[in-house]
């Protein structure tokens, strides 16, 4: 596997986005596991991009508007419905001492949607991941399993990074009324900036 696959994925992972957002917030409003829960969520929410990829979904996509726009409008309304659960302190990202198995399975299945509604996602891997397998490799979809195993795995062990840090401080911040009604707000209009940012985002 190239350094330069490696080193253009870090980049790609570490950047701030939806997942890192929402990995933070799941962090900072209910504990460590729960920000596991959440790395682990955004990283399934790799898999269909990466199918999209292989079975040529995703050139279809980046050839049909109809399609693209779609999946966009409908990222777009869930990072605003994230926003509005924010500023309300319910659903994935309310304050709970302890996380239930069913409040685990809904922190993973946020994260899991909030990557699935990315059209920008299957776009990335569509133009990214053939650049590293060779127009000579005899096996290229096991090659692209390959670099999408590494990507995801990246993806997995940055956001729980992320997470856990927060976590970290997690009680410095949810002891304060003051401090989590503002960062909520800070979450709210981050998740909220996203979804503008996707609704003016082109193919």
């Amino acid at each position: 596997m190239s350094l330069a696959f490696l080193l253009t994925s870090l980049i790609v992972v570490v950047s701030p986005g939806t997942g890192v957002l929402y990995t933070l917030a799941v962090a900072l409003t209910r504990g460590s596991r729960a920000s596991v829960a959440a790395a682990f969520g955004c990283t399934l929410g790799i898999i269909p991009a990466m199918l999209a990829a292989m079975l040529g979904l995703a050139a279809v996509m980046h050839a049909s508007a109809l399609a693209f726009a779609t999946l966009k409008w409908l990222g777009v309304v869930y990072l605003l419905y994230m926003a509005w659960q924010s500023l309300r302190e319910t659903g994935a990202l309310s304050v709970e001492p302890r996380l239930s198995a069913r409040s685990s399975r809904q922190v993973i299945v946020t994260g899991f949607l909030i990557n699935i509604l990315n059209p920008k996602l299957s776009i990335f891997f569509l133009a990214f991941l053939p650049q590293f397998v060779a127009a000579s490799e005899v096996h290229p979809l096991t090659r692209m399993v390959e670099l999408s195993s590494a990507f995801m795995a990246m993806t997995f062990m940055v956001f729980m990074f992320y997470g856990l840090f927060a976590a970290g401080v997690r009680d410095r911040v949810v002891t304060r009324p003051r401090v989590m009604t503002w960062l909520r707000r800070a979450f709210a209009g981050g998740f909220a900036l996203l979804g503008v940012r996707l609704a003016f985002a082109e193919r």
